[in-house]
């Protein structure tokens, strides 16, 4: 009696939990991709691909070790790819 109980109280909960989930989601989906984060880059380009230059070559000098993790995760991530592209 007792064990189905607490069964149909965790299923409750369980359910209850899902629907939070889904509509933490949906509350989430406007704050990110939008069209505004769209337009921002759009508009500001140039400024984040120097800051982004910046930010290299202050690696380079500071923290070369973190600049060569950096590369190593985009060698894989680009083998990952390739490997993905030619198993279709």
């Amino acid at each position: 009696m007792d064990i189905e109980i607490n069964v149909n109280r965790l299923l409750l909960e369980n359910e209850n939990l899902k629907q939070t989930i889904v509509e933490l989601q949906n509350q989430l989906l406007k704050y990110t991709n939008n069209d505004r984060h769209k337009r921002y880059y759009e508009k500001n380009k140039d400024r984040i691909k120097e800051n982004a230059i910046k930010y290299i070559e202050k690696l380079k000098v500071e923290n070369p070790d973190k600049l060569k993790e950096y590369r190593h995760k985009s060698y894989l991530k680009r083998k990952e790819v390739l490997m993905r592209n030619k198993e279709m």
